[in-house]
C-alpha cells in the first residue's frame, strides 16, 4: 500500500509515473554512490565488495536509461521495483 513505512508514497509528485521511476532510480543510484565511496574510503577496501556495489549501480543506470522510452506501466513497475530496492539497501 503506497504510503505505508515499507513502500514510499510517490502519488503527491508531479511528473506522473515516468519522473516518478527516474526519482526513486536516482536515489538508489545515489546510494550505491555513497557505498562505492565509504567502501573505497575504509582503511582496507573489500574490492568484492566494490564490484558488486559498481555492478549493482550500473544495473540502476542501464534501467533508468530505460526510463525514456518506457510506457506509464513500465515505468510504475520499475518504480515500484525500485522502491523495494532501496528500502532493501536502507536496511542493510
Amino acid at each position: 500500500m503506497p504510503g505505508t513505512p515499507d513502500e514510499p508514497d510517490f502519488s503527491g509528485l508531479d511528473g506522473g509515473e515516468d519522473q516518478q521511476a527516474d526519482d526513486i532510480v536516482r536515489e538508489v543510484v545515489g546510494w550505491y554512490n555513497a557505498e562505492i565511496v565509504a567502501a573505497r574510503r575504509a582503511p582496507a577496501p573489500d574490492d568484492e565488495r566494490i564490484e558488486t556495489l559498481k555492478a549493482g549501480r550500473a544495473a540502476a543506470l542501464a534501467d533508468q536509461a530505460q526510463l525514456t522510452t518506457a510506457d506509464p506501466e513500465e515505468a510504475a513497475r520499475i518504480a515500484a521495483v525500485y522502491a523495494a530496492r532501496l528500502s532493501e539497501l536502507k536496511k542493510s
